[in-house]
């Protein structure tokens, strides 16, 4: 008992010291802003804040805007959001640093001077990238991830760090070290997650752009909970993240993208990361620059189109926004074709699930091992008790449909069933591409769940990202971008809302989209694997109309 208290006692040392850090973050922000505005009282803020990213990147690089008034102009916002909404972890004192080192001498990178959030699991140099885990404190990034190192040489500046929820598989935003991040709409709902802190800190307007990760929705979720545009490229179109932050199975692929708060940053963005810097650092990146050809283009697409995975009935709202969204795209001259999906259950259980935990959760549970959460107690529990125990709860619980939650520490184990899955992931892969080759699609309009949750809600609805994690273990690139707001007649229509199967899981998923009037809707665009700027293409026009 004495060495199990000292032992927590040290681990609650750990999260003290680590929320001090955070709050000396905070005051050395707050420090910095009213020194410059000090030394510069007529620098306008407001102007500066207003501008989208082309316009802000073409300012400073051609000197029309002074790079410092920018830097302190997204430091005093990022802190305000911050205050609001505890969505940044630390600030990257050493970017004031660059600021001062920066010089307008040769060529400049398309994203030179710009102030750039960085989500807590993406290695900085110096910093800790912890996860949500305690016991990734005080264990510095010995260097910049590939990602980063290419915005450095591109001219952009990391400035802050950002929350996300413990172990990433979350799409809420949460953990604790540094507690809960709220929605800069509504404190009263999540932010999404995992890239939360990102979602929040853009959303709020205190970021110009940022960098999270997407297993299942992960950029997606914080993106249309926020109100804000994002894109999941491809799984290895750039380079993600030291790869000792990851523990997922491969038939679920993890990608990184960019998070702003129009499209047309986010193909600014690609243009500047697919770049020769990016693939001499990481040789296992395709060297495919951006083909400006492909986003510029004006050709009118062929769309398919889906409003219900039949899983997960969407909320009057997501399915509202896209019909509407159709029905701009077909009086726009483009053509739509419906679309038909199958078997969503399947893919979500047996690919997703199954994908992320092929060893019986033993990974996962590994990187809980020594933590305080007791989130995963029960998962524990049943990691260690012999299989026919696993067999007979996983039996009980699938008529309720918490397959998710006690089945998958029952998932097979042997190589020979893994390497089914993989061809099973392949097999669906090529007939869903197959599928939309027969209908000669372009590219896919697609329900994206929404609105924002209340907070806690993203714990009780895991089998809710079936929108999202479909084109996760398909590996395509997918977009979100908001269209739309709830009205007082999506509310209304709520009150009918039974979805599919009328379970513990429907009712639930009912409360979470309840009392949201006012909050952003959005829609998925998808496109083939490595066709990133005809997603974007795609994600303009909807954005446009």
């Amino acid at each position: 008992l004495l060495l199990r208290w000292r032992w927590r006692r040290g681990l609650w040392k750990k999260v003290k010291e680590a929320r001090q850090r955070q709050e000396r973050s905070l005051v050395q922000m707050e420090m910095a802003v009213r020194c410059f505005r000090e030394q510069h009282p007529s620098m306008n803020m407001i102007s500066i804040l207003s501008l989208p990213l082309p316009e802000l990147s073409k300012k400073l690089r051609d000197g029309s805007l002074p790079l410092e008034h920018v830097f302190y102009a997204y430091v005093g916002k990022a802190l305000q959001i911050a205050t609001e909404t505890n969505c940044i972890t630390e600030y990257l004192q050493e970017s004031e640093t660059q600021v001062r080192k920066a010089k307008r001498t040769g060529k400049l990178g398309l994203l030179y001077g710009v102030p750039v959030s960085i989500k807590d699991s993406i290695d900085c140099q110096g910093h800790d990238s912890t996860l949500g885990f305690i016991k990734n404190l005080n264990k510095p990034a010995a260097e910049d991830s590939v990602v980063v190192q290419v915005l450095r040489r591109q001219g952009a500046i990391p400035f802050v760090k950002t929350n996300v929820p413990v172990s990433l598989i979350s799409y809420d935003c949460k953990n604790l070290i540094f507690g809960q991040t709220f929605n800069p709409l509504l404190y009263t709902r999540t932010p999404g997650g995992s890239s939360g802190g990102e979602g929040a800190l853009i959303g709020g307007g205190g970021s110009i752009l940022g960098f999270g990760t997407d297993v299942g929705g992960s950029l997606r979720f914080p993106a249309a909970f926020c109100g804000i545009c994002t894109l999941k490229p491809t799984g290895n179109r750039l380079r993600p993240l030291a790869m000792n932050a990851l523990f997922w199975s491969l038939p679920v692929v993890t990608a990184v993208g960019p998070m702003a708060k129009d499209v047309e940053s986010l193909a600014l963005c690609m243009r500047a990361l697919l770049c020769e810097d990016m693939f001499n650092l990481d040789s296992t990146v395709p060297p495919l620059p951006f083909n400006e050809e492909v986003y510029s283009s004006t050709q009118p697409l062929r769309i398919g189109y889906y409003e219900t995975d039949f899983f997960t009935m969407p909320s009057p709202a997501m399915r509202r926004a896209v019909r509407e969204t159709k029905q701009l795209l077909e009086d726009a001259g483009h053509t739509l074709v419906p679309f038909e999906l199958t078997n969503v259950d399947y893919v979500v259980f047996n690919f997703c699930f199954r994908g992320v935990f092929a060893d019986g959760g033993t990974s996962f549970l590994k990187k809980f091992k020594g933590e305080l959460d007791k989130s995963v107690r029960l998962f524990f529990w049943l990691a260690k008790s012999p299989n026919w125990l696993k067999t007979v709860l996983s039996w009980i619980a699938k008529p309720f449909l918490l397959m998710p939650f006690f089945g998958f520490v029952s998932f097979f184990s042997t190589v020979d069933e893994v390497w089914s899955l993989h061809h099973e992931i392949e097999e669906f892969c090529r007939q869903f591409i197959a599928q939309w080759k027969k209908l000669n699609l372009d590219v896919m309009l697609c329900p994206m769940l929404g609105p924002a949750f209340g907070i806690g809600y993203p714990g009780k609805l895991s089998v809710a990202i079936s929108y999202t994690v479909l084109y996760n273990a398909l590996d395509f690139p997918a977009g979100v971008v908001p269209v739309t707001m709830v009205t007082d007649e999506d509310e209304e229509e709520l009150k009918g809302y039974q979805g599919y199967f009328r379970d513990w899981w429907d009712r639930t998923l009912a409360k979470a989209f309840r009392g949201s009037v006012g909050l952003p809707v959005a829609v998925q665009c998808v496109a083939l694997p490595w066709q990133e700027e005809l997603c974007l293409r795609f994600m303009k026009e909807v954005e446009t109309l």
